[in-house]
């Protein structure tokens, strides 16, 4: 098959889910035998810094977005000037500076992007279309990463006269982050433009199900299929660090719940058998979370603890294996349900175990896998109860981070996800 995936970039920034799993899922696809065009929006897609998987220019160049969202004079420009801000240089920069959109410029230019054909963006996508019909080959099928990119779905269709999908993950938690009005306006541009999609692949069942009732489509065409990761990747220590240490692996914010894993692990240092457990942090982050950071420094400052903190900058694919190799246990104690937990797949594929709220996709996926403990309420206090036990004895962490290594390999294997994605595109090109 001949397929377009469409992926926002993140800038490599902060660790992105959605960039690294679409990424993994087209090295899948191509192993296969398929011709994947994997086309960047917005920003430099972050696997690019350790592997080519892009093949075509970024489009919807972020400052470009920006600027025909404002100002009506680059809605009209030339592409030679358009052309300038989308260097890989000024996107980069651009990334750095992402959070620091305030809520009205947000709200207005994801319901622009949201309107496609009608929004201030429009000859982004056109120029973006242009380049897909120009394409030597027609397309099978166009796959968008993400539902925040029904917008697109319109004008590909009647300029390719292709099927288009979408891949849902976590798009609920970003739209209702919204400041109102914006929110209630995006999802009824959402409502009307999912008539455009054939079908929607979620990442988990109970995504699935949420945005079935989200989506409001009833009976519509949502597919479950996990995504898995490149499991070749992760070798496992054969036994766990010398010293007990917690893992933190995403973007370091209060949205992932970082805030909550460092109260934990202040209360664990209390403990007279915990008082050398470590904590190492990493993810990325970009400029709007620096103050919320310098907060935590400030935390662990006062309570004397902040020398066995570590807050890491680099998190490419090298460094992020090593990173999880000297972990005893993984936590990402997210506040709110999320879809996938992309970092706990990679912790327990490398054999690392994870303390997870049982919230989300979290209990599915560790029903699946085994390796992991789930805990509620979801507090820094039972997060610390749920870490000690795994902390103090190191064997049983170990067991039970095998335990989860071997589910991995029987539940989410990237190349069992690519085969599965075919599937359901062979069965909507056929209609």
């Amino acid at each position: 098959m001949r397929i377009i995936q469409i992926c926002p970039g993140s800038g490599d920034n902060f660790y992105c889910e959605n960039c690294l799993r679409d990424a993994a899922l087209v090295k899948a696809v191509r192993k296969l035998g398929h011709d994947v065009l994997m086309v960047p929006l917005y920003l430099p897609l972050q696997a690019d810094k350790v592997e080519q998987v892009s093949n075509a220019p970024i489009f919807f160049g972020g400052v470009n977005v920006f600027l025909q969202q404002k100002l009506s004079l680059f809605r009209k420009t030339p592409r030679w000037i358009d052309r300038w801000f989308d260097s890989r240089g000024l996107l980069e920069w651009a990334g750095r500076k992402a959070g620091m959109t305030n809520a009205r410029d947000l709200g207005e230019t994801t319901i622009s992007m949201l309107q496609g054909e009608h929004g201030r963006q429009v000859k982004e996508l056109d120029r973006f279309v242009d380049w897909l019909v120009t394409e030597q080959q027609k397309p099978d099928v166009v796959c968008l990463s993400n539902v925040l990119l029904v917008g697109l779905a319109r004008r590909i269709k009647e300029r390719l006269d292709v099927p288009v999908v979408c891949l849902l993950q976590d798009e609920d938690g970003f739209l209702d982050g919204l400041a109102s009005p914006y929110a209630e306006r995006a999802w009824a541009v959402v409502h009307e433009r999912v008539r455009d999609i054939d079908a929607f692949l979620a990442v988990s069942q109970y995504y699935g199900d949420t945005m079935r009732s989200r989506l409001k489509v009833g009976d519509g065409p949502v597919h479950v299929v996990r995504m898995g990761v490149e499991l070749e990747l992760y070798e496992p220590h054969e036994r766990g660090p010398d010293v007990p240490t917690i893992g933190f692996l995403s973007r370091m914010c209060p949205e992932r719940g970082l805030d909550k894993l460092v109260d934990a692990f202040i209360l664990l240092k209390k403990n007279p058998g915990l008082r050398s457990v470590k904590l190492r942090i990493a993810g990325g982050r970009s400029q709007a979370d620096e103050p919320f950071i310098s907060r935590q420094h400030d935390k662990l400052r006062a309570t004397g603890v902040l020398d066995d903190v570590e807050f890491l900058q680099a998190f490419d694919r090298d460094a992020k294996l090593e990173f999880l190799r000297s972990l005893s246990v993984l936590s990402v104690p997210e506040p709110q349900p999320v879809a996938y937990g992309l970092y706990v797949l990679e912790a327990l594929a490398m054999g690392v175990p994870v303390v997870e709220p049982a919230i989300g996709c979290f209990p599915e996926t560790l029903a699946a896998t085994g390796g992991g403990v789930l805990y509620e309420p979801n507090t820094a206090e039972r997060l610390a109860q749920a870490m000690e036990p795994l902390l103090l004895d190191a064997q049983a962490a170990h067991e039970l981070g095998a335990q989860g290594h071997a589910g991995m390999h029987r539940a989410f294997d990237i190349g069992h996800t690519a085969g599965e994605m075919i599937r359901v595109y062979e069965q909507i090109v056929r209609g």
